[in-house]
């Protein structure tokens, strides 16, 4: 009886132990290396996007001091000044600026390499806490960017408007607004955890000495002290408790009599009302309440994306009808569209048609029955309609070596123009299809004469 009460002692205080401590190989080799990467790529990206927008504005500035010094030299003077002077100003200050707003992402990807490099339980953690120091230091200097941007904006807003010069001015919103909505991307990266991240980040959170080390070491235990560290009775001074404001609210409710409680619950419901109303104005404005729409802009969601994550891959598969069990042919097409905005793509592609052979399934004879170049551009319609166009070239008749394709007499034209139909999949491989059918309006000039109208199905993934 006594072994067995102290077995059952025991096993809480072995089972709370696992959770204090953290074993080395449970976590993931590679996450220091990964949030180092991640780090140093989305401050490179800041880096350039901040870069090109002051430029962008120094040159913008520069051009209309020049266009109003033709016509008022001291009041060019007067409101543009030195551009180059101020804007090199500008980047010397962002220089030296070190720490801005608070980042919880940042705030847990520093303080977690801090507590795995003190414990011992990984290497070489200082190359990557120093990229995330560099992210934070560029986060800072954007939203001091920003800052700068707001007041001129201010500065030159009313001056602008005066003059007529009303399209200069929604240039700058757009390129302000642009540049707003791309630094919001970039902190919304940050939350996007790969495996390994997320691994190491679930193993570390477990364990109580990391919740601890949270406490006493993050970013946001500096700001403003959590119960139970050092200093807390001082940060926390002249601050109203929860239960202290509870009752003063219901001091004052009972003092206004019984209809105080009915006007209180209703103006709590409006402001609730007009509060998911902002939030809603929120969402379609990006989803970011940093993100400031310039009035009767509509901006394009493709602009601020790299040009690889611009880009459309589709494919198509037709098969033409033979004789016997199997098709004649097997028309394979591959085809790249690049997304100019939401409601245009522009693209190019290729297809290959091949043979099986007319004797059926016994004797399969694969051939080259010829080969194709395409060029096309979609624009959206209403809802998930398009207008499809575009050109292209077939070389149609059989060919065993591609040296038979150089003549140009054996290639014919299309020009297609009609309508497509995009039903979006529940696929993981494959992301919509699309129902195509076009009119080749250049088919009456082709001897012997080919099909006028095409039906095509293509799958985008």
């Amino acid at each position: 009886m006594r072994h067995l009460l102290l077995v059952l002692l025991l096993v809480p205080a072995i089972v709370f132990a696992q959770h204090d401590t953290l074993a080395p190989e449970k976590v993931p080799a590679s996450y220091v290396d990964k949030i180092g990467a991640k780090a140093a790529s989305i401050d490179k990206q800041l880096d350039k996007k901040t870069d090109k927008l002051l430029s962008s504005l120094q040159k913008q500035e520069e051009k209309m001091r020049r266009k109003l010094a033709r016509k008022d030299s001291a009041k060019a003077a007067e409101l543009f000044g030195d551009t180059r002077a101020k804007y090199d100003g500008l980047r010397d200050k962002l220089s030296h600026i070190q720490s801005g707003s608070y980042n919880a992402s940042i705030d847990t990807m520093a303080t977690s390499l801090q507590f795995l490099q003190q414990n011992g339980i990984a290497k070489d953690v200082t190359q990557s806490l120093d990229k995330v120091k560099g992210l934070q230091q560029g986060f800072a200097q954007a939203e001091s960017v920003q800052q700068f941007i707001k007041e001129r904006r201010a500065q030159l807003k009313e001056q602008l408007l005066k003059m007529g010069w009303a399209k200069e001015l929604k240039q700058l919103n757009k390129q302000v607004y642009y540049y707003q909505s791309q630094v919001a991307e970039y902190k919304e990266l940050l939350k996007d955890h790969k495996k390994a991240e997320k691994k190491a980040l679930e193993m570390l959170s477990k364990t109580r000495v990391f919740r601890d080390f949270m406490k006493r070491n993050s970013m946001l235990a500096s700001l403003f002290r959590t119960p139970g560290q050092d200093g807390n009775a001082a940060s926390l001074a002249g601050l109203q408790t929860r239960t202290e404001i509870n009752n003063l609210i219901e001091n004052q409710l009972a003092a206004g009599g019984p209809a105080a409680r009915e006007q209180f619950r209703n103006n709590l419901q409006q402001a609730q009302s007009q509060l998911n109303s902002l939030k809603d104005k929120i969402n379609k404005a990006g989803g970011n309440g940093d993100v400031e729409m310039p009035e009767g802009f509509k901006p394009n969601n493709q602009k601020n994306k790299s040009f690889f994550q611009r880009l459309e891959y589709s494919t198509q598969v037709q098969s033409r009808k033979g004789n016997g069990y199997l098709p004649a042919s097997t028309d394979l097409g591959l085809s790249v569209g690049y997304k100019i905005n939401d409601k245009s793509i522009v693209g190019i592609g290729m297809d290959y048609s091949m043979g099986w052979g007319h004797e059926g399934i016994r004797k399969i004879r694969i051939s080259h029955q010829g080969i194709g170049f395409r060029s096309f551009v979609d624009v959206k319609l209403k809802g998930s309609f398009w207008l499809s166009g575009g050109y292209e070239q077939h070389h149609r008749a059989e060919f065993k070596r591609w040296e038979e394709l150089q003549g140009r007499n054996a290639w014919q034209q299309s020009g297609l123009i009609g309508m497509s139909k995009v039903v979006s999949l529940q696929s993981k491989v494959f992301k919509k299809t699309s129902i195509k059918l076009l009119w080749d309006f250049l088919s009456y000039r082709q001897v012997p004469r080919t099909q006028q109208f095409l039906f095509r199905v293509g799958y985008n993934f």
